[in-house]
């Protein structure tokens, strides 16, 4: 079965729907639960995601925040937690208790697209492996199969492939790429291959996963939270519609 992660910002629709929203996600069906530090700078993302951070920050979202909501569920999630975010911030708040803080809360990775490979060889590596923290690296259609070999050595939990290179949510993301997807397929990598950007449908998410071993879904996600004040009902039938 392919694995399914869904991604979401967190302090969205409100500062305090968090813990329901991944307590909805986890019991709707899916497999991993990735969840977004709001920044006011958001390079990866596409204008949904970034309005998404906006309303966050807005609504008094922070990291320590976040902590002391993933701690009063901690004994309730039982799928894996991911929080993707940006280095800045994880560097204002140590990274050394960031992720001793990640470990308390339950939580099992990290994925911080701006933190350099060779910076996290030499700075960062040992301390999550102190903290049992997973970490993952993106690739993209143009990397190249030598350097999609080291990010894939330097990563655990699994391997984020980009579909197309654009920002979240792009309209026009490749999805079925299928000279990348055969070329990350044919590859000797130790982690399983996770495909992200622009999956909005159970067709997408087929689509990118007949050749790895899940998806990530955000974007169209997000919509749900923003758009519709009944967002439960609608989160739970967008996550069944693709788990059928």
């Amino acid at each position: 079965m392919k694995k399914l992660n869904i991604y979401f910002t967190a302090g969205i629709p409100k500062l305090e729907d968090t813990a329901d929203i991944i307590k909805t996600i986890q019991d709707a069906g899916a497999d991993m639960i990735e969840i977004g530090m709001p920044y006011s700078d958001p390079v990866a993302d596409g204008p949904v995601i970034s309005q998404a951070h906006e309303l966050a920050l807005k609504n008094g979202m922070n990291i320590e925040k976040l902590f002391s909501q993933l701690k009063s569920i901690k004994n309730e999630i039982k799928i894996p937690i991911i929080l993707m975010g940006y280095i800045n911030p994880v560097l204002s708040f140590g990274f050394k208790n960031f992720c001793r803080e990640c470990s308390e809360c339950g939580v099992s990775g990290l994925i911080i697209p701006d933190l350099p490979p060779i910076e996290f060889e030499k700075n960062y590596q040992e301390i999550l492996e102190k903290y049992h923290l997973n970490f993952t690296f993106l690739v993209t259609p143009e990397t190249s199969d030598e350097r999609i070999l080291y990010l894939d050595s330097l990563s655990s939990g699994f391997l984020y492939a980009v579909s197309s290179s654009s920002t979240t949510g792009n309209e026009n993301a490749v999805l079925k790429n299928e000279e990348y997807l055969s070329r990350l397929a044919s590859l000797p990598l130790q982690n399983p291959v996770m495909i992200g950007f622009g999956i909005k449908s159970k067709e997408d998410f087929e689509n990118v996963t007949e050749k790895a071993q899940g998806g990530i879904i955000g974007t169209a996600f997000v919509n749900i939270l923003l758009q519709n004040r009944d967002w439960e009902t609608k989160a739970i039938d967008f996550i069944h519609s693709i788990k059928a």
